[in-house]
């Protein structure tokens, strides 16, 4: 089954499906009512064993984000995570309840459990769309941000209904929040820290900490009655904007990672439903997803981003692309096991809703991006690729540089690095061939560079490093701006 799965990424990277509709599929296949019949209902285990893969996910989702892209997207992904969902759960269960006709506790827990944007799938997804920067940030940023609200909004809906205080739920929201993300920023600097600074004996160790140190965010998030999902979003991206040691191989083996709880966790789901159950609930999740895609969802991104500046275009993308994945599946799992009445048509209703408005919005977000003319150039330059290895007994580092086909690094020469003392470059590799440069030598794009720096000017050379790559040869001789400023500073 693995083997299968592996193959059918190839199938969804060609067709520009989400991979989780082909894994569903696989489930489906060899479920009650596929090929070999096995029978599986046990909704608590799929639960445990979805918030199990949804920390890895998270994990390798902050693990991939960049810090810079991030940054300014903030403050409207907070927005869209808190006022947004509210907005959503409000119009979404109202369609639920006039519409289709659910009582008032089943049309705010699938209000609720639509609401969550999926990590995963945003992520397979809009990596492989060329956009602006700030937009994948905020929606990258949102679907690692709403999980935590909505978690909250289901349970208490599942457990006590909707008679509780809305100032009582608002406040508990707030609290867990803010738990999550002290926890997380807390056990992600610590980590962060102590793995620049503690060298491990074997390099494959790199990975498996780093990953160790994300999922302690989300135990300790959780056990402190915080929001573990956002805890371990949140250490795993100041780890991954952290310049650790062996990065290249870490987002390896987080990117595997990632792939393996993907899998297990909607193969497990595409088994725990029973598609001769679905027909029934085909319409009204038809119905219910029309109001959530058509209405729900461009409210909410127009209401929550009315303070910041984004164009029409931008605000009406941003509106289709919140793709919606395993996790108001997983989400849908928890009325079930608390036993609320009618929980079995929630769980039938969110499934066909994910199902078909993923297999509608995954494959257009591509032209629906070229027709807004938001859609960028994918030649762009990117990222010089840097890999740190630590060299304990010499109290050095050496990293390896690879200078991609668009960096400004190329025509550079080596003296024209500005290496702070105590960095040099060592051996250059160019079309298979390694040589020792002279501070003459002409660098050139597809080069790999191996820089031997002392321990007390690592940080410095990699930033210079950074600084030229963006800026070229005009970069501020002392600064790490890669920027005009930089360089017109220098000249």
């Amino acid at each position: 089954m693995l083997l299968v799965a592996v193959v059918a990424v190839r199938i969804s990277s060609r067709s520009g499906l989400p991979s989780l509709l082909l894994y569903l599929g696989i489930g489906i296949a060899i479920g009650q009512d596929g090929i070999f019949h096995v029978k599986f209902d046990n909704a608590e285990l799929t639960q445990a064993f979805g918030y199990a893969a949804l920390v890895v996910i998270l994990a390798e989702g902050g693990l991939g984000t960049k810090w810079k892209e991030i940054k300014p997207a903030l403050p409207a992904a907070a927005m869209l995570s808190v006022v947004g969902v509210a907005v959503s759960v409000g119009v979404t269960a109202a369609g639920a309840h006039y519409l289709v006709g659910l009582d008032w506790r089943q049309s705010l827990i699938i209000g609720a459990v639509v609401s969550s944007t999926d990590a995963a799938a945003v992520f397979s997804v809009l990596r492989k769309v060329p956009l602006p920067a700030r937009i994948t940030g905020v929606l990258e940023a949102e679907s690692g941000f709403n999980d935590a609200p909505v978690v909250i909004l289901v349970v208490a809906f599942s457990t006590r209904g909707p008679v509780d205080s809305w100032y009582v739920l608002v406040g508990e929201i707030a609290l867990e929040l803010a738990i999550g993300a002290a926890v997380g920023i807390a056990v992600g600097w610590l980590g962060s820290f102590g793995l620049r600074h503690v060298a491990l004996p074997a390099s494959g160790l790199y990975p498996i900490a780093v990953m160790a140190i994300a999922v302690s965010a989300y135990a300790a998030g959780a056990m402190l009655h915080g929001s573990g999902f956002l805890a371990v979003y949140l250490a795993a991206m100041i780890l991954g904007n952290a310049k650790l040691p062996h990065w290249p191989a870490t987002r390896g083996f987080a990117d595997g990672l990632g792939w393996l709880a993907q899998i297990g966790m909607f193969v497990l789901l595409g088994l725990l439903v029973a598609p001769h159950d679905l027909l029934e609930d085909f319409w009204p999740a038809v119905i219910v997803g029309l109001v959530l895609t058509v209405v729900a969802r461009p409210l909410e991104v127009f209401i929550s981003l009315i303070p910041f500046r984004m164009s029409w275009q931008e605000k009406t993308f941003m509106s289709w692309a919140g793709l919606r994945g395993a996790v108001p599946i997983i989400l849908a799992t928890i009325p079930m096991v608390s036993g609320i009445e009618g929980s079995a048509h929630v769980f039938n209703i969110v499934f066909v809703l994910v199902v078909v408005y993923t297999l509608i919005q995954g494959p257009t977000l591509p032209w629906l991006a070229k027709a807004l003319k938001i859609a960028e150039d994918p030649s762009e330059a990117a990222d010089l690729g840097i890999e740190s290895a630590p060299l304990e007994r010499l109290r050095g580092h050496l990293l390896s540089v690879a200078i991609p086909a668009k960096s400004k690094m190329h025509g550079v020469e080596v003296a024209e690095l500005r290496l702070p003392a105590g960095a040099a470059v060592t051996l250059v590799v160019r079309d298979g061939k390694s040589f020792v440069p002279a501070p003459s030598t002409v660098l050139r794009r597809g080069d790999e560079l191996l820089v031997v720096t002392t321990d007390p000017v690592r940080d410095a050379a990699e930033s210079r490093l950074r600084a030229v790559g963006e800026g070229g040869k005009l970069a501020s001789w002392l600064g790490t701006d890669g920027d005009s400023r930089g360089a017109r500073a220098h000249h």
